[in-house]
């Protein structure tokens, strides 16, 4: 699997963007036709003194986990990767990892013809159903970025639950799009954006702000509802009500 995701980088049937101005990083893959969590293999293998480009990828994942720890369903038929990316050690002049990976993955599902929404904090949606969800996180040494880590679960031509699209259906069409060597290599695209702009944070949110998606009612937020304003430079959620401002933060 390995190769065929190399050569579906090096030889892709619809071009991967952006090709430059984003170099290749020189990435160690790791792939499991099953494991329990990508997540967790990534854990043991920095644990072990493994360094960032590093993705490890499974064809299905029994006990993936998302946001909060809810169960991450990842049958066969879609890229389930965890990834660890070098980054600027200064938190308060790099991108948020978050929007960094999510306009970049943006971009790779926009150049097959798909319009994408950011439903923040981390999910992508197309036609209002969620086709990826995001899974970011930095690990810190005293105030300075040690490296970026981030999990991604993108539907390829996998079954999806209530609520979800796969690529396959938000295409219309049976394509190679939506295979899984062609969807990794544009993941690992993705990611190799959001590392050379992980130092343009004004760029970043620009890009995610213009596809976030606002809802018309508001969101609740403390027992209130308020109305979306848009992000912060940090990938906060800026909200109003009433006069007062607040920006609304999600750790993972």
């Amino acid at each position: 699997m390995i190769g065929r995701i190399q050569a579906a980088r090096l030889h892709p049937g619809a071009q991967l963007v952006p090709a430059p101005p984003a170099p290749r990083l020189p990435w160690r893959l790791l792939w499991w036709p099953c494991c329990g969590s990508t997540e967790q293999r990534l854990e043991q293998d920095l644990a072990s003194g493994g360094q960032p480009p590093l993705a490890l990828l499974a064809g299905h994942q029994r006990f993936g986990h998302g946001q909060r720890g809810r169960p991450w369903i990842s049958p066969p038929g879609g890229v389930w990767l965890s990834a660890a990316l070098p980054w600027p050690a200064e938190p308060s002049t790099s991108a948020a990892l978050g929007l960094a990976v999510a306009v970049g993955l943006a971009l790779q599902l926009e150049a097959l013809g798909l319009t994408v929404q950011l439903k923040w904090p981390n999910d992508l949606l197309v036609d209002g159903h969620k086709l990826a969800g995001l899974l970011p996180r930095l690990s810190l040494r005293g105030g300075v970025i040690r490296l970026a880590r981030v999990g991604v679960g993108l539907n390829g031509h996998n079954r999806v639950p209530p609520g979800a699209i796969s690529l396959r259906e938000a295409l219309g069409r049976r394509t190679t799009a939506s295979e899984v060597p062609s969807l990794a290599a544009r993941v690992l695209t993705a990611l190799e954006w959001a590392v050379f702009r992980s130092t343009s944070p004004e760029l970043v949110l620009r890009l995610a702000q213009h596809r976030l998606l606002v809802p018309e009612g508001g969101v609740a937020f403390r027992q209130e509802r308020w109305q979306v304003e848009g992000l912060s430079v940090d990938g906060g959620l800026v909200l109003s009500r009433a006069g007062e401002r607040i920006v609304s933060r999600r750790s993972f």
